[in-house]
C-alpha cells in the first residue's frame, strides 16, 4: 500500500467495516448462545439490542475505536511485529474507554457480552489489518531530503546518502549570508549541487507534495527548537527520521546502529501520550493544590512566625531548549540568602549541614514540603510532574563547563521529579544525575512516568514518617 492519502483511507476504512463486522457477529443471537456455554461469559446477560439500542452500541463503538486508532492513520514505515503490538496497544485503550462507558447507568449502555466478546476479536482482526496495509520499511530505493540549519553539513550529509535524494530544506539566512553561496530564491540551484526545496517553514509541504520516505536531519546544533520542529513533523507524517553520527548527540541514537546514517531513537510523544500525561499533571496538580491547602496556611504561618520574613522564594530555572520560567517554594533559607553567596548547590545535597537553611526550612526541606507551589508551574504548563529537575541558568552554565552533554536534559519539558530524584541522586552529583536523565528522555513513556510518581510518593511518605518521629 502507498503512503499517503490511500493509506490513510484504508486503515480508517479498515478500522469502521472490521468494528462493524465485529459488533453485528457478537450481537448475533447465534454467536452470544455460543458464547455463553462457556463457564466463564455463563453470568453475563445474553439479549442482544436491536434496533436503534444495536444503531447506537455500533455507532458508539466505531466512534471509540476510530478515535483510539487516530495514531495508526498515520503512514509510518513499519516492521510486522511493530504494526501488532501497536495495533494491540490501540485495541486495548478503545475497549477500557467502551468498558468505563459501559460503566456507567444509562438509556442504551453497552453490554457487558459486547465489551467482553468483540475484545478478542478486534485483536487478532485490527492488528492483521494493519500488518497488511503497512508502510514497509524502504530500501534504498526511498525518496529523501535533507533538512538542516548548516550548509557545509547538509553537503557533507548529502554524500553519504543512497537512493533518490530529491533536495534539502534550508533557512533562507544560511543560503544568503554563508561565504560559499550568494543569495538564491526557493527552487534555485546552489553549490552543494542540490534542489533547495525551501525554508524549515515549508518542511509540512513539501514531505506532502514529494510523498517524502526519509528525512535526514543536519542541523548544526540538535538541542534546539528547530531540530525538534523537523522531527515533530517527521513523525507526524509518517516520515522516518535519520541523522549523520558525526552532527548529532548520541542521546538521540541507538548505539546498535550500522552505518553512518543512522534513526532517530527519540519519537515526539504520541499526541495520546501526551494528552494523558497533561491531563494527568493537570488533575495531579489541581487535587494537590486542593488537598494541601490546610497544609500551605500551615507552613506560610510558621515561616512568618519564625523570621516574619517572605513565605515564598521565586527563582528563574531552565526549562526546554534552555528557554527559562519561574518556580515557586515556601521559604526555606534565611532572607536574600544568596545576595552575597549568589547561587550554589546547597551543602544538603552532599549530606552537611546549610547554615543558611532555617530550622523550618530544614523540616520543609526534608519532607519535600518546600516543593508544594511547584504544583501551581505545573498546573500552568511550564513544568510536567515528572521530567529532569530544572536547574537555574547560572548553575546549568557551571555544570555544562564540567560535564558533557548536561544540555541534553533540556530535550524534554522539567518535572517536580525524575529518575535521579527517586534514586536520591542530586546535583552534587552531576554526572550520576545527568545518567538519569537522559535515561528517562531515552525510555520517556506515560507508564515509566506513573511509576516513578509512584516512588516518588513512597519516598515522600517514608520521609514524612522519619521527620515526625525524630521531632
Amino acid at each position: 500500500m502507498d503512503s499517503g492519502w490511500r493509506y490513510r483511507v484504508a486503515s480508517v476504512a479498515g478500522v469502521v467495516v472490521l468494528t462493524t463486522i465485529t459488533v453485528a457477529l457478537v450481537n448475533n443471537a447465534t454467536f452470544q448462545s455460543i458464547a455463553t456455554a462457556i463457564p466463564i461469559f455463563d453470568r453475563l446477560p445474553t439479549d442482544p439490542p436491536t434496533g436503534s439500542e444495536f444503531t447506537f452500541e455500533l455507532l458508539v463503538t466505531i466512534a471509540v475505536v476510530a478515535s483510539v486508532f487516530l495514531p495508526m492513520y498515520k503512514p509510518r514505515p513499519r516492521r510486522i511485529l511493530d504494526a501488532v503490538a501497536l495495533a494491540q496497544k490501540r485495541v486495548l485503550v478503545a475497549v477500557l474507554v467502551l468498558a468505563t462507558i459501559g460503566y456507567f447507568d444509562y438509556t442504551y449502555r453497552l453490554p457487558r457480552l459486547t465489551v467482553v466478546l468483540i475484545t478478542p476479536l478486534l485483536l487478532v482482526a485490527l492488528p492483521a489489518w494493519f500488518v497488511w496495509i503497512r508502510k514497509r520499511p524502504s530500501s534504498n530505493g526511498e525518496r529523501t531530503i535533507v533538512v538542516g540549519d548548516d550548509l557545509q553539513v547538509i553537503e557533507e550529509v548529502a554524500s553519504e546518502i543512497d537512493g533518490t535524494l530529491l533536495g534539502y530544506l534550508c533557512p533562507t539566512s544560511v543560503v544568503t549570508t554563508t561565504e560559499r553561496t550568494e543569495a538564491i530564491a526557493d527552487g534555485g540551484i546552489n553549490p552543494v549541487g542540490l534542489e533547495r526545496l525551501g525554508g524549515l517553514s515549508r518542511i509540512e509541504d513539501v514531505l506532502v507534495e514529494y510523498d517524502i520516505d526519509t528525512v535526514v536531519l543536519a542541523f548544526d546544533h540538535t538541542d534546539r527548537a528547530e531540530f525538534f520542529g523537523a522531527l515533530d513533523a517527521c513523525y507526524e507524517y509518517g516520515v522516518s527520521a535519520k541523522v549523520h553520527r558525526d552532527h548529532t548527540d548520541s542521546v538521540l541514537t541507538a548505539s546498535s546502529g550500522v552505518g553512518t546514517l543512522v534513526d532517530v531513537e527519540i519519537e515526539p510523544w504520541d499526541i495520546q501520550d501526551y494528552i494523558l500525561k497533561r491531563a494527568f499533571d493537570i488533575v495531579f496538580a489541581s487535587v494537590g493544590l486542593v488537598a494541601l491547602s490546610p497544609v500551605v496556611l500551615g507552613i506560610a504561618a510558621a515561616i512568618k512566625i519564625e523570621d516574619g520574613g517572605s513565605i515564598l522564594y521565586r527563582q528563574d530555572r531552565t526549562a526546554v531548549f534552555g528557554e527559562t520560567f519561574s518556580i515557586y517554594k515556601f521559604r526555606s533559607m534565611v532572607e536574600n540568602a544568596e545576595d552575597e553567596s549568589g547561587a550554589k548547590i546547597s551543602d544538603e545535597d552532599a549530606g552537611g549541614v546549610d547554615p543558611r537553611v532555617t530550622s523550618i526550612g530544614r523540616v520543609l526541606r526534608q519532607t519535600h514540603l518546600d516543593e508544594i507551589p511547584q504544583l501551581w508551574s505545573i498546573l500552568r504548563g511550564d513544568m510536567s510532574v515528572v521530567g529532569p529537575r530544572p536547574e537555574r541558568p547560572e548553575l546549568d552554565s557551571d555544570i555544562q563547563s564540567g560535564v558533557v552533554d548536561w544540555q541534553k536534559r533540556w530535550f524534554v519539558k522539567p518535572g517536580l521529579t525524575g529518575p535521579a530524584q527517586v534514586n536520591n541522586v542530586t546535583g552534587k552529583e552531576p554526572g550520576e544525575k545527568l545518567r538519569y536523565d537522559l535515561e528517562y528522555v531515552r525510555d520517556q513513556s506515560f507508564s515509566y512516568d506513573m511509576k516513578l510518581v509512584s516512588r516518588q510518593v513512597w519516598s515522600v511518605i517514608i520521609d514524612v514518617i522519619i521527620a515526625y518521629r525524630s521531632s
